[in-house]
C-alpha cells in the first residue's frame, strides 16, 4: 500500500466516522507503522517525511538531495538513505521539488485537524492566509468559504489580514522608532518564516535589525486564544514552512494545526461540500494594506504607507528592496555583506511571488497575485490607521494605544536573540 493510499483511507475513514475499524482492518496490508503515527499525530513529524528508503537513488540523487537544502536540514545517514533534521527542516520545500524517486512528502495536518474539529468542547477557528482569494474557485468568494468552514464545523473564519493590519502599525512604529539615519536599516518581513529562519540561522550578525514581531499568523491564532480561551486554532494557507513555524518553541501557544490549500480542498471534495453553493456570509475587517501581504512588495507598500502616516511626512522615507524566493533572499543577504545594499527596508519572500507562490498554493502565482491586488482596492480602509475595527481589537487586547505594541511583553512580539 503506498502512502497516498494509506492516507487517502484514513482520511475518508475519520469522515466517516470509522476509523478504529478502518485502522484495525489495516493490519492485513503491508505500511509503516511510523506513517499512520505521523498522520495521527502530525506534530511530532517534521514538515517533510520520508516515504522509504533511498536504495534506488544514485549517488548523484542523493547529493542533490542533501545539497538543495539552504538549511542544511537533509544529511545522508550510514543506511544511504536521506536524514531529516526536526531542529533544522523549516519546510521551504525544495527537496520536494528535487527528490527524483518522490520519496518525500510534506507533513500531513488534515486528519488530526478533522478529529480535533469533531471532538473539539470549545470553539474552532479557522485562520486563512491572506492569499486564499481565488484559491478554491473563482465562484468562491470570501462570504461562502467562511459558510464552507462553519458546514465543516468551524465557529467562524477569520482573515489574517486583520492582523497583517496590526503588525503593519508595529513595523512601521519600529521603523520609525530605529531608522532615523542614512545607514539605519531593518529586516523584515515578519510573515515568512522562510526569510526569517535564514537570518536566524545563517545572517545571525544582521539579527538586531529584525524588528521582534511575531507573524501574523501568529498573531491572530494568540489573539483569539486571549479572547476565547480554550479555543481551537487552525491555520490555512499555501506554506508548508508555517507548519514548522506554528511548532516553534517561543510561539506554539498560537495555532493549534496548519493545513494547506490543498488540504483544505480535498476535505471539501471528501466531505462533498462545495463552497461555491454556499450562501454569503461576509465580515469585512481588513484594510489594503493588510491583504497585499500574500504578494512580494505587499509588506514594504503597508509599511511605508503607515510609516509616512504615523510620523505625518517627518520620518525617513522607506526605501525598499526586495527578494523574491529564498534563492533570492540569499543572494541578497550576501550583497548586504558585501555593502551593496542602500535601502533602509529589506523585504525576504521565501516564495517566489511571495504567499500566492507557496509550493501549496492551487492557482498560478501571476493570478493569485492579480486576485490579490483587486481585493485590495475593494477594502473599505486603505492602511491599518483608517481601520476602525483595529483599534477596537487592540483595546479589546489591552492595548490603550497603538505605541503599546513595541512593549517588550506584547502578545505581538517575540526575542530573535
Amino acid at each position: 500500500m503506498t502512502f497516498i493510499e494509506l492516507y487517502n483511507r484514513i482520511l475518508k475513514a475519520e469522515v466517516e466516522g470509522n476509523l478504529d475499524r478502518e485502522l484495525d482492518s489495516l493490519g492485513t496490508y503491508y505500511y509503516d507503522p511510523h506513517h499512520i503515527d505521523c498522520l495521527l499525530h502530525p506534530e511530532k513529524c517534521t514538515p517533510v517525511w520520508r516515504l522509504g528508503d533511498c536504495s534506488d537513488c544514485s549517488d548523484e540523487d542523493k547529493e542533490l538531495c542533501a545539497g538543495r537544502c539552504l538549511f542544511e536540514a537533509i544529511t545522508i545517514d550510514e543506511k544511504g538513505n536521506a536524514a531529516i533534521d526536526p531542529d533544522k527542516c523549516v519546510g521551504c520545500a525544495e527537496c520536494l521539488e528535487k527528490c527524483r524517486k518522490n520519496n518525500l512528502a510534506e507533513r500531513k495536518d488534515l486528519i488530526a485537524a478533522l478529529a480535533a474539529i469533531k471532538n473539539a468542547d470549545a470553539p474552532v477557528y479557522a485562520l486563512v492566509a491572506p492569499a486564499f482569494i481565488g484559491q478554491f474557485s473563482k465562484d468562491v468568494t470570501p462570504g461562502k468559504l467562511r459558510s464552507a468552514f462553519k458546514k465543516l464545523g468551524f465557529a467562524g473564519m477569520v482573515e489574517v489580514a486583520l492582523f497583517a493590519d496590526i503588525l503593519t502599525l508595529r513595523e512601521a512604529l519600529e521603523f520609525n522608532r530605529r531608522v532615523i539615519h542614512e545607514e539605519d536599516f531593518l529586516l523584515t518581513s515578519c510573515c515568512c518564516p522562510m526569510w526569517i529562519a535564514l537570518i536566524r540561522r545563517i545572517y545571525k550578525q544582521y539579527i538586531t535589525h529584525v524588528p521582534g514581531s511575531v507573524s501574523p499568523m501568529i498573531a491572530c491564532g494568540r489573539s483569539i486564544k486571549k479572547l476565547e480561551p480554550g479555543a481551537i486554532t487552525i491555520f490555512v494557507g499555501p506554506c508548508l514552512a508555517k507548519k514548522a513555524e506554528a511548532r516553534e518553541p517561543d510561539i506554539r501557544d498560537a495555532v493549534d494545526y496548519v493545513l494547506t490549500f490543498d488540504e483544505v480542498s480535498q476535505l471539501f471534495e471528501v466531505t462533498g461540500i462545495d463552497p461555491a453553493e454556499l450562501d454569503e456570509d461576509m465580515r469585512d475587517h481588513s484594510s489594503l494594506g493588510g491583504r497585499i501581504y500574500a504578494r512580494t512588495g505587499g509588506v514594504s507598500e503597508a509599511v511605508s504607507a503607515a510609516a509616512e502616516r504615523l510620523s505625518s511626512g517627518n520620518s525617513m522615507p522607506v526605501r525598499a528592496i526586495q527578494a523574491n524566493g529564498i534563492r533570492e533572499c540569499k543572494a541578497l543577504m550576501q550583497q548586504l555583506q558585501e555593502g551593496k545594499i542602500r535601502h533602509n527596508f529589506i523585504e525576504g519572500m521565501g516564495c517566489v511571488g511571495g504567499c500566492v507562490g507557496g509550493p501549496r498554493a492551487i492557482i498560478d502565482r501571476e493570478l493569485g497575485r492579480s486576485n490579490v491586488d483587486e481585493y485590495g482596492k475593494l477594502a473599505q480602509f486603505d492602511t491599518p490607521i483608517d481601520n476602525p475595527y483595529v483599534i477596537e481589537l487592540l483595546n479589546r487586547l489591552g492595548f490603550e494605544k497603538v505605541e503599546d505594541l513595541l512593549a517588550e511583553e506584547s502578545m505581538f512580539t517575540r526575542d530573535f536573540s
